[in-house]
């Protein structure tokens, strides 16, 4: 019951998917999609919604308590939120009762919500989005990010208007930026009766072979002291050999994070694109690189690799790589849309000044006439 629109008419779009770039006639310059067009539009009127909210914080109860009572009373609408919230001990008081009778629980790896959902509004910092885009691995409702974190680069909204900006959402007029995901599918190969099988590790629920993730995928050395020792391959290929403390498989939204920290330049999410960042890479020549979305990449143990690496997906479900494992990475399917405080370049913008101070310094005083002359 939601979809997206460009203000320039209709194209043809997949489900939260990229917008195509289409040409018109052989003599015609190649239209490219203006990421501003983007906008969320409804078929139908929303009525459910998921509220992330970051446990055992004591400083977004009133948020969240003030969020629950006009969404279920002002907006007649279902609200949905973890067990886990609910039961925090926190929130165990009479001021709450009368809110839990409204509210919709959920246990994670356990209730599948993916239908149910219209759109998910986060309270926190960076990563409740980056939770909330971990409990959908196929298509993902719409996301609302308050900033009541630390850093807040990918939560825009301000919470002391949130009555009127929740409203604009729930009327349509909001604009949308899709972050794309990372497909990434880990195999492991091990001995049992002097035969060699393969085995795939569940990393997320239903048994589902595969993880959907938003910021990277981190291959590093553990706790061992050696340099990790991995290949990387692009389409079947073997392009390099990565030695070093590891490697970061990052999307444009992750470029800002762990990527820029190890040296990465930072990517406009509206780029199609993979970013490939050498952990203090052992040659000094091995600089970060852009590869085109939607090639497979396959990353494993070295032969001659003194040691195992690991493995982690947005910080989480850390697993070990031994020799003969394999790690896909691919973009995926399922992007997460993300809504706007103003428009996906502004907001992107804002956030690297206000974040990451970005090109932020003190201003050079000018020049007076008797100083030119010297």
């Amino acid at each position: 019951n939601r979809r997206t629109q460009s203000l320039h008419g209709p194209s043809p779009v997949t489900t939260f998917g990229p917008k195509a770039c289409m040409l018109k006639n052989p003599k015609a310059v190649m239209h490219i999609q203006d990421p501003a067009s983007q906008r969320l539009t409804w078929n139908k009127p929303p009525k459910s919604v998921l509220i992330i909210k970051k446990i055992r914080d004591t400083s977004l109860l009133q948020p969240f308590k003030e969020l629950c009572i006009f969404l279920t009373q002002q907006k007649n609408m279902i609200v949905y939120v973890e067990r886990k919230v609910i039961e925090d001990p926190a929130i165990a008081n009479e001021s709450f009762v009368s809110i839990k009778k409204n509210i919709c629980t959920f246990r994670e790896d356990y209730d599948d919500i993916s239908n149910c959902v219209d759109f998910i509004i986060c309270l926190g910092g960076d990563g409740t989005l980056l939770y909330a885009s971990s409990l959908f691995q196929e298509s993902v409702p719409p996301v609302m990010a308050f900033h009541l974190g630390s850093l807040g680069f990918l939560t825009p909204f301000n919470f002391d208007t949130f009555q009127s900006q929740v409203t604009q959402v729930i009327e349509g007029n909001a604009a949308i930026i899709l972050r794309s995901r990372l497909e990434v599918k880990v195999v492991k190969e091990y001995r049992e009766n002097g035969s060699v099988e393969e085995m795939t590790i569940l990393f997320s629920v239903n048994n589902i072979s595969f993880c959907q993730v938003l910021n990277e995928v981190v291959v590093d050395r553990g706790p061992s002291s050696y340099l990790s020792n991995v290949d990387l391959f692009l389409d079947g290929h073997l392009i390099t050999t990565v030695q070093g403390d590891g490697v970061i498989v990052s999307t444009p939204t992750g470029s800002t994070a762990y990527a820029v920290a190890a040296g990465a330049t930072m990517i406009h999410p509206n780029v199609p694109a993979i970013m490939i960042t050498p952990i203090c890479p052992h040659s000094l020549s091995f600089r970060p690189i852009v590869v085109p979305a939607g090639v497979e990449l396959k990353i494993m143990l070295s032969r001659d690799a003194r040691n195992t690496a690991w493995v982690s997906l947005d910080g989480r479900k850390r697993q070990e790589i031994a020799y003969g494992d394999s790690i896909t990475i691919t973009t995926s399917c399922f992007p997460v849309p993300s809504i706007c405080f103003r428009d996906p370049v502004n907001d992107w913008f804002e956030s690297l000044a206000q974040c990451l101070h970005w090109n932020v310094r003190k201003k050079q005083s000018h020049l007076s006439s008797e100083e030119e002359e010297f």
